[in-house]
This record gives structure tokens, sequence and C-alpha cells, in this order.
């Protein structure tokens, strides 16, 4: 978004982008084209003609499924990831054209579903593959069911070792309806080498078994945003990246490992804004919000901002986080509440704080940055938790480098 269309209220960049009002003023904004630029990065690290299907369960690690597999889409995405089949549909519904795949079991009942619409599902447990090949085996869809297979490498929680694994193989290809699309494993811990050498060796046997059998390999993947960020990367047939398409670099991966030019050229695309819906000066001695953990020792002004843990700001933050306004860190104070939170605006330079007054909560503000790190530190959580915690409730409006262009209500969502 530009400078000066930042600078205004919500209310009137929305208006004049042609969209709907906000239901409150608590807000996510997300950058499209911070999306975008990731995505390039991306692009660049997995090397020219590597597939990469970017990870958009969880509605989008939070930041909209819908309107980031879109814009991703647009701007060359492969395909697409998610953990559930309803979000597979969802993205179908809403648009998305390209591969879609389900990377944990599916149930039998929503088979013929995914075959018509192209859906392609995970198998990583023998007797819930079964149910799924005899579910295909009853579908006139015209197109056999994708089936991606899970090599359990290591993980601990899904997938075939390599002697049910060439089961699984041989059941696929013995089977009308449904065809094998893939091979893939997820890594443990990609910062020890060790473990991380063991999986690949693990896969790539369980994989030459597959292919001592006669059956025709397909594509594989192993993957995510730790493996692509880190060097040494395998990126095989394709890549399916999480976290770092948001624009974070996943926690476990430290500086040193990164190539100085990927932390510079990715963007995290979500910040959190809010106005305040009551600003008040309260006496020396008042407790602020329920408990009170927080009582003001001072004459103080207090901002109650429309957000709370209904919202993905968790109550364990209660008098331990900042907001940025005016260029200024301000400390949150009392317990967070299901619908608000409270900021003390006393020490803020200049005219009294407002309901005019635009807070920060995540993300940049003037030179400032509220980081989901941050975040993630404080709330003793990793940085999946805080984007993904973001509540449905809380709009979310979407920016390209000309402003707004579109919204997500509960009411609507419209652009």
């Amino acid at each position: 978004m530009n400078a000066n269309a930042a600078r205004q209220p919500i209310e009137r960049r929305l208006a004049e982008a042609g969209l709907g009002p906000l239901p409150r003023t608590a807000w996510l904004e997300i950058d499209l084209e911070a999306l975008r630029g990731n995505l390039a990065v991306l692009r660049r690290l997995a090397g020219p003609g590597v597939p990469i299907r970017p990870v958009v369960k969880a509605d989008a690690y939070g930041h909209g499924a819908v309107p980031v597999a879109l814009a991703l889409e647009a701007a060359g995405a492969d395909g697409f990831c998610v953990a559930a089949i309803d979000e597979a549909v969802e993205l179908r519904e809403g648009g998305v054209l390209g591969p879609i795949l389900v990377l944990y079991p599916v149930p039998a009942v929503w088979v013929g579903l995914a075959s018509r619409l192209g859906i392609a599902v995970a198998g990583g447990d023998g007797p819930a593959l079964a149910e799924v090949v005899r579910a295909a085996a009853a579908v006139e869809s015209g197109q056999p069911l994708a089936v991606d297979l899970e090599v359990e490498t290591g993980l601990g929680r899904g997938g075939f070792d390599e002697n049910d694994l060439v089961a699984a193989a041989r059941l696929i290809a013995s089977s009308p309806g449904v065809a094998l699309t893939g091979l893939w494993t997820h890594f443990q811990a990609v910062e020890d080498a060790a473990i991380t050498r063991g999986q690949i060796a693990r896969f790539e046997a369980a994989v030459a078994a597959v292919a001592a059998t006669g059956i025709h390999l397909p594509p594989r993947h192993v993957a995510a945003s730790a493996a692509l960020l880190a060097e040494g990367m395998v990126a095989y047939d394709g890549v399916r990246p999480g976290l770092a398409v948001y624009g974070l670099v996943p926690d476990e991966l430290s500086a040193s490992t990164v190539p100085a030019w990927v932390l510079d050229d990715l963007r995290p695309a979500m910040s959190l804004r809010a106005r305040a819906v009551r600003v008040a000066d309260l006496p020396v001695g008042s407790g602020v919000s329920y408990g009170p953990t927080f009582r003001t020792r001072r004459p103080s002004r207090i901002a109650t901002l429309p957000l709370g843990y209904g919202d993905g700001w968790p109550r364990l933050l209660s008098n331990r986080a900042s907001a940025i306004v005016r260029g200024q860190r301000v400390p949150l104070v009392g317990n967070v509440a299901m619908d608000a939170v409270m900021a003390d605006v006393t020490d803020v330079a200049g005219p009294p704080v407002d309901g005019s007054d635009e807070f920060t909560l995540l993300g940049a503000s003037g030179g400032d940055r509220i980081k989901v790190a941050d975040l993630a530190q404080q709330r003793t959580t990793n940085s999946w938790e805080v984007v993904t915690g973001m509540a449905r409730r809380l709009p979310r409006v979407y920016h390209a480098a000309s402003g707004p262009v579109g919204l997500r209500t509960l009411a609507e969502r419209r652009g």
C-alpha cells in the first residue's frame, strides 16, 4: 500500500476502493504484494522447474485461504496443500483451479466429491487407504482419484514404512478409480542434520523399493519451509512451503543458517491494527479489566481496543505485550478479555490519544515493528500458533500496491 493511503483512516481507504465497511475497529491487514514477493523468493530457492505448492491449511495460516490462494495462483503457484478435505472444497468453490492435495487422511464418504473436484488425497494408513480405494471404485467421475502416499521416515505420526509402502502402491496400481500421484514425507527437525540425513535415507530406500516392483514412480516431495530455507535443501520433484510463504522464518532456524538475501527479501504479510472504542482518564488506584491484575499508580489515560482472546489475542499476553501508536510503544495492561484489551497511552506525546488514533499490535508502524516471533516468545509458543490463531471473526483487509482490494468479514466477502 502507498504511504499516503496508509495514513488515511481505514474507513476512507475501504470506501475509496469500493469496499464495504468494517464491522468493528479491529482488523487484520494482509499484504498480497508481500505474498507474491515471498513466492518469488521461494521459487528462486527451489530452483528452475521445481513446482511450488504453498500450504494454505488453517485458513492460510490465518491469512484467509481463498483470497491468499487466488493471489498466489495468479502469481504462478503450481498448486496448494491443505490438511482437511473441506479446506480443499472451500478453495475449489472459491475459484482456485490448480492442483490441491489434502495432506491428512480423508474419510471415505468424501472420496466421491474429491474425485469430482480433482482433489488429491493422502494415504498413510493401510485400513484407511483400503476404504478410500473401495469408495473410489464406486465413483463415476470420469477421472481417477489422485492419491499421494506418505512415507514414515521418523516423524512418528503417519505414513507407511518401506514394506507397507510397497503393498500400498501395489493396491493402488491394481485398483480401478485411483492413481498413484505422489510419494512424500515430512521432516522432523531440519535443524538437526543427522536426523534429516536419516530421514532422507529412509525415504529413498522406500522409493527404491517401490521402483523395484516396476510401478511407475510418481513425483516426490519432502521440503517444507525450513528445508527450503536451510542449506543443502533436497527439492526432489516439488516443494510445499508453509510459514515462509507468509514471510516468516521457522522458529527452529537461526539467522546464520538462512541466506542473508532471504532474510532481507521475505516480508511478513500480516498486520493487526485497531482503533480504540473508548479512551478514558482514570484516577490513581483504578483497576483495569477483570481481576484486576493492573491498577493505575498515577492518573492514567487508558484506551480500550475491541479485540481479545476471542480473536486470537490470548489471555497469556495480559500485562506483557505492547502496541505501537504514533510511532511509540505503549503497554497493554490488565487481563485480556474475550473482546477487549487495554492500552496505557498516558505517556504518548502530543494531544491526548483518542478514537482516531490507529494502534498496531502486530506488524510495522513508523520505524518500529512488532514481530510474530516476539509474540510467540511472549506466549511461550511458536510462530505458527500466533498466526493460525487469528480468529475467523477478525476482518481481513487485503492490500495490493494500489491500496485495499478485498475485504473479508463474517457478514460478507467482497473484492
